[in-house]
C-alpha cells in the first residue's frame, strides 16, 4: 500500500484534477464501492444499506435541488485491487458526480488515487488509516483516524484500566491493522506501559496458535488485536483453547454483526473501540436505527451509521455547491461544519477528516454489546 499512496502522492503534486462536467438534468450519479462479498462482507452490505437509507430519505424530501439521487454500486469483492477496478468503471462509464467507499483502509488507499486524478470526491464513511485522505484534497472521511482512537484506547486502558502489560497481535498485510497497532503502542508505552510481544499473521490464515503460544508465554494483561471481525472472533477462540483468559482488545474493525457469531464466548468480558452504539438513548440515534430497522430489518451497526452520515453530508455539500460540478461540491465537503450526524456533530479539518469526534468503548457482557464508556480526547 506504500507503493500506491506514493502514486497518489504523484498524481496531486504534480498536476491540478481535471475538470469534470456533470449532467444538468436526469438523476444525480454517486458512486459507491464496497465489500459486498468476501471475507468483510458484513462491512460493505452494512455500509450499503445506510447510504441507501439517506437516499430514500433525501428523494422523499425532493431530492437535492429537485433532482433524485441514484446510487451505482460495485463490489470490489473485499480486495484492494478490484476495489481499484470498480472506481475506474464508476467514474470513466458511469460517469458518478462523486464516489462514496470503502470501509478496508487498504482497498480506500487503491481508489483513492484514481478519484484525486480524476477530479471526482471521494467520501470514505469508516477507513481509519491516517494516509488515506493524504492522497489529496479530494479525498474525505467521516470517521475518526487510526491516530486518534489508538492513543484513546491506549490511554483508557493503562489509566483507567491500570493495565501495565500489552501483548500486540496485528495482520501484516492490513494497513488498518499495522496503523493501529503502531498508534496504540507509542502511547501505551509513552505513558509507561510494556508491549511485552509483538506478533503477527496475514489475512486468510486460520490458525493462531503458533502466535498466541508465544504470546502466553509473556503474561500479558491483556492482548490488543487491531484486525477485523472476521479474524477476530477465531484469535478468541484459539487464545481460550490455549488458557489464554486475558480481555482482548480491539478497535472499530471488530464492529460487525457476525463478531459474537464467530467468536461466542470466548470473546466475554472483550473491549473494542467504537464510533457510536446503537442503544444511545440520543433521540438522533434512535429515529436512525428506528427506519433503518424498518426498512432492512436489522438494527444498524456503526458501518450502517458512518454510510448514512456519508451520504447525508454528501447532499448536503450538493446543496450548499452552485452547481452539481465535482469541483463544486467538492469546495463545500470541505466547508461541512457542526453538520449534525447520527455518529456525532461533524466538522472537517484542513486536513479533511473530522475533528473533535468522541469515541465509545463497548463490552461484550453476557453474551451482548454494551456501553463501557464514552471517550473525549479534548479532555484527555
Amino acid at each position: 500500500m506504500k507503493v500506491l499512496l506514493a502514486i497518489a502522492l504523484t498524481l496531486t503534486a504534480g498536476c491540478a484534477p481535471p475538470e469534470k462536467k456533470a449532467a444538468s438534468t436526469g438523476d444525480i450519479l454517486v458512486g459507491e464501492f464496497g465489500s459486498m462479498t468476501g471475507p468483510e462482507a458484513t462491512f460493505g452490505v452494512s455500509t450499503h444499506n445506510g447510504i441507501l437509507l439517506a437516499v430514500g430519505e433525501i428523494n422523499a424530501a425532493g431530492g437535492v435541488r429537485g433532482r433524485k439521487i441514484r446510487i451505482v454500486s460495485e463490489d470490489d469483492q473485499s480486495k484492494p485491487e478490484e476495489a481499484a477496478v470498480a472506481v475506474q468503471k464508476l467514474i470513466s462509464s458511469d460517469q458518478v458526480i462523486s464516489v462514496l467507499g470503502e470501509v478496508a483502509s487498504s482497498s480506500s488507499l487503491a481508489a483513492a488515487p484514481i478519484c484525486e486524478s480524476s477530479g471526482i470526491p471521494m467520501i470514505t464513511p469508516s477507513s481509519t488509516h491516517p494516509s488515506v485522505t493524504q492522497v489529496g484534497e479530494f479525498i474525505f472521511r467521516m470517521c475518526f483516524i487510526d491516530t486518534y482512537q489508538g492513543p484513546v484506547m491506549a490511554t483508557y486502558l493503562r489509566k483507567e484500566l491500570g493495565i501495565e502489560t500489552i501483548a500486540l497481535l496485528t495482520d501484516n498485510r492490513s494497513d488498518y491493522s499495522r496503523g493501529l497497532g503502531d498508534a496504540f503502542a507509542e502511547t501505551f508505552t509513552s505513558l509507561g506501559g510494556k508491549i511485552v510481544a509483538r506478533q503477527s499473521f496475514s489475512k486468510g490464515d486460520s490458525d493462531f496458535r503458533p502466535q498466541l503460544t508465544a504470546i502466553k508465554q509473556t503474561h500479558p494483561r491483556a492482548l490488543f488485536v487491531p484486525g477485523y471481525y472476521n479474524d477476530v472472533g477465531q484469535i478468541a477462540l484459539q487464545a481460550r483453547d490455549l488458557g489464554i483468559t486475558v480481555p482482548l482488545v480491539g478497535g472499530d474493525g471488530w464492529e460487525s454483526p457476525k463478531l459474537l457469531e464467530l467468536g461466542g464466548k470466548a470473546l466475554e468480558g472483550c473491549l473494542y473501540s467504537n464510533h457510536y452504539f446503537v442503544d444511545d438513548p440520543a433521540p438522533a440515534v434512535q429515529m436512525f436505527v428506528q427506519s433503518y430497522e424498518r426498512r432492512h430489518g436489522a438494527k444498524p451497526d456503526s458501518l450502517a451509521a458512518l454510510g448514512y452520515d456519508s451520504m447525508r453530508v454528501l447532499a448536503d455539500a450538493m446543496k450548499r455547491a452552485g452547481s452539481f460540478e465535482p469541483k463544486a461540491i467538492r469546495e463545500q465537503l470541505a466547508k461541512t461544519n457542526d453538520f449534525a450526524g447520527v455518529t456525532g456533530s461533524i466538522t472537517l479539518g484542513p486536513d479533511r477528516n473530522p475533528v473533535g469526534k468522541k469515541l465509545v468503548v463497548l463490552e461484550v457482557k453476557n453474551g451482548a454489546l454494551t456501553l463501557k464508556k464514552t471517550l473525549d480526547p479534548q479532555k484527555q
